[in-house]
């Protein structure tokens, strides 16, 4: 599959999606202690907003939610790759993408047959506490070498001004966070790291459609 943008936002609530779509055609909804009439809630009314507009929403972690919802992908950390039902995952035709740190998060993410791989933190980030060291540069081409054809995304205290090197380096999208939400204009925030990484030398045209 080919992800429908190199720019890939993680927000937190569906008020954010609300606010960076239509501009934003790649959307992560990571919800986190929340109750779980208000975590449907919100990933119904994201899912909306995003098929209103075209955009691909991705859910975090709650993929008995997301197959519910007949949500169209997915994303697990380890942990909750660990104890999801892959099985019932691709009855469903949810796109999947994994986290990973490090070699073995890796094969175990490949051997579930992922339409994504994330791979962070590429640079050190303020978000959370991590107990990972900074991947950098070199490591995007590694796991780009190993996974081949499907897409890489970068993530973690990526800037705009450092997704060019990442990109460069091998990631077919990168994922931001604070970068967005944090800025004191996040639309218009949103909108350069469109024009800088979807229309920029080398952009790929989108692909449509669910995996499957």
């Amino acid at each position: 599959m080919t992800l429908p943008s190199r720019f890939y936002p993680v927000v937190a609530d569906v008020a954010w999606v609300r606010r960076l779509v239509p501009a934003a055609r790649l959307i992560q909804l990571r919800l986190k202690d929340l109750p779980e009439a208000e975590i449907r809630r919100q990933a119904a009314e994201a899912a909306a907003i995003c098929r209103a507009h075209g955009a691909l929403l991705v859910l975090n972690d709650h993929w008995r939610v997301a197959i519910d919802l007949g949500l169209d992908a997915l994303h697990l950390g380890q942990e909750d790759l660990a104890v999801a039902d892959l099985p019932a995952i691709r009855a469903a035709r949810l796109r999947l993408g994994i986290s990973t740190h490090s070699e073995a998060e890796l094969d175990n993410a490949l051997a579930a047959g992922p339409d994504y791989v994330a791979l962070g933190p590429i640079y050190p980030t303020t978000l959370k506490v991590m107990p990972w060291a900074p991947q950098g540069l070199a490591r995007i081409g590694l796991w780009k070498r190993r996974i081949g054809a499907c897409p890489l995304v970068a993530i973690g205290g990526v800037t705009l001004e450092r997704a060019p090197g990442c990109l460069a380096a091998g990631a077919d999208c990168v994922a931001v966070v604070s970068d967005v939400t944090g800025h004191a204009a996040p639309e218009q925030r949103a909108r350069e790291w469109l024009s800088a990484v979807d229309t920029g030398p080398g952009h790929r045209a989108p692909a449509s459609g669910r995996a499957g």
